[in-house]
């Protein structure tokens, strides 16, 4: 039987240059709240470019920056994202960020060994906008399976 991950994009949109001072105390933490997630249970990988993403321009709009990662379940990533120090920066979100008005965030299941691409996240994500949660692109709010997700026809 084939294994099955969590692949998560979330984009953000910065309130100045990531090399401002508004955004020092957001890239002073990265280093440790990256190094938070790859030592939580159920992490498998998230996108580097150097030490970070935050250089990868995945739009055209060069104040959004991107973070992806794949974890063994939504429940993994739950634990990571609202119950570890990581909710500490989460809380401070509004000092570097935009409120957005899009979804910002879009999950969808891959197989074992599969990289998602930042191609991939981009349409997951845009899908989600399009068509609001559904088995191919969806959010902490919906309870979706691997079975529906591996059998949903995506609209395009």
């Amino acid at each position: 039987m084939k294994k099955y991950y969590l692949a998560q994009v979330n984009i953000a949109k910065m309130l100045a240059p990531i090399d401002s001072p508004v955004m020092a105390d957001f890239v002073n933490n990265l280093d440790r709240i990256n190094a938070l997630a790859e030592r939580s249970d159920g992490f498998i990988w998230r996108l580097k470019d150097g030490d970070d993403a935050t250089s990868l321009q995945l739009f055209i709009d060069d104040f959004l920056i991107i973070n992806m990662s794949v974890w063994e379940s939504k429940e993994a990533l739950f634990r990571y994202t609202y119950k570890s120090d990581h909710v500490q920066i989460f809380a401070r979100r509004k000092e570097w960020f935009h409120n957005m008005k899009e979804m910002h965030m879009a999950f969808w299941y891959i197989e074992e060994g599969t990289i998602p691409t930042p191609d991939d996240a981009k349409e997951r994500l845009n899908y989600l906008n399009e068509h609001g949660e559904t088995p191919y692109s969806f959010t902490f709010k919906s309870k979706f399976t691997v079975e529906e997700s591996s059998t949903y026809k995506p609209n395009n």
